[in-house]
């Protein structure tokens, strides 16, 4: 037991740290720019727009996420066990019983979306129903239980406010030297600073997706083991994880900007975990999370 909030706590410290890294690096990328044009406008015009989009996608974020993924709401008297299961789960947990939905796709697989506990939803595909045993299903919803319980949504949004402020300073800036829109320089300084703002502004966007990515794996890895914690059976969540992420079927609805929502990753084609690719992977290893969870002493 002590293991595990050992690990829990050094998981929350590692994504807060990440975190923090991610908004030096926006600050450094704008005062490397700023170097290189000489002027603050751009910047801050940047960092505005990215923060009024990240802003009104945060509160409309779990609607925009279920049209995408075609989810229906559950009626109680067709899913009783999906309501009774979620219901105890977060009568134990504290929480207030959050949304249920139901996507129509054979693919065993789950999410949760939401601002925050009161306002949370919980949307299981139908094969995730037929396929899981009760202890395996019940795991998964404790899981998803557990990203509206840590406050994931909140973390998952600060990180793409981020990156897009990021990301949109970095494009405003190229596209502006494209067109030749800046301040020209003729001294030696000048064009040092001009060539560093454009390397900080090709490279600082990858770094921060990269980063956005890390976040993301983090908070599964603390999800694991808080749903393993509530339920005393690290076994139900690995098979769960087995099948899940074995199934062939693919998600139709599913795509990168929402793929790292779901329990497992939804797209199904190139398994290399090389360096490279795990650097850009939404979840970590479907391996190493399973070792992980029968490695929880409960």
């Amino acid at each position: 037991m002590g293991t595990f909030y050992g690990e829990a706590r050094s998981n929350v410290l590692k994504t807060w740290a990440l975190l923090t890294f991610f908004a030096l690096l926006l600050i450094g990328v704008g005062f490397a720019i700023s170097l290189a044009t000489g002027d603050m406008i751009i910047l801050y015009l940047a960092v505005i727009i990215a923060a009024i989009s990240s802003f009104v996608s945060y509160w409309k974020s779990d609607k925009i996420v279920l049209r995408m993924n075609n989810a229906v709401e559950a009626d109680e008297k067709e899913y009783p066990r999906l309501h009774n299961l979620v219901e105890n789960l977060a009568i134990a947990q504290g929480l207030p019983k959050p949304d249920l939905y139901i996507i129509k796709e054979k693919q065993p697989n789950a999410f949760a979306t939401g601002r925050n506990p009161e306002h949370s939803v919980i949307a299981v595909t139908e094969g995730l129903l037929e396929r899981l045993e009760k202890s395996e299903l019940e795991a998964v919803l404790a899981h998803e239980l557990a990203h509206i319980e840590n406050r994931d949504v909140l973390v998952s949004t600060v990180a793409v406010v981020l990156a897009g402020a990021i990301a949109i300073v970095s494009r405003i800036f190229l596209r502006s030297m494209l067109f030749g829109r800046r301040r020209s320089s003729n001294s030696k300084s000048g064009g040092i600073k001009l060539i560093i703002g454009v390397v900080v502004a090709i490279i600082a966007p990858i770094f921060a997706m990269m980063i956005k990515y890390a976040i993301s794996r983090k908070r599964e890895y603390l999800a694991d083991s808080s749903a393993v914690l509530n339920t005393r059976y690290p076994e139900g969540l690995a098979s769960a994880l087995e099948k899940i992420s074995s199934d062939p079927n693919e998600i139709k609805g599913a795509n990168e900007a929402t793929a790292n929502l779901y329990i497992a990753n939804p797209l199904r084609g190139d398994e290399n975990k090389g360096l490279l690719k795990k650097l850009f992977m939404t979840h970590p290893p479907v391996e190493e999370r399973i070792e992980k969870i029968r490695k929880i002493d409960v």
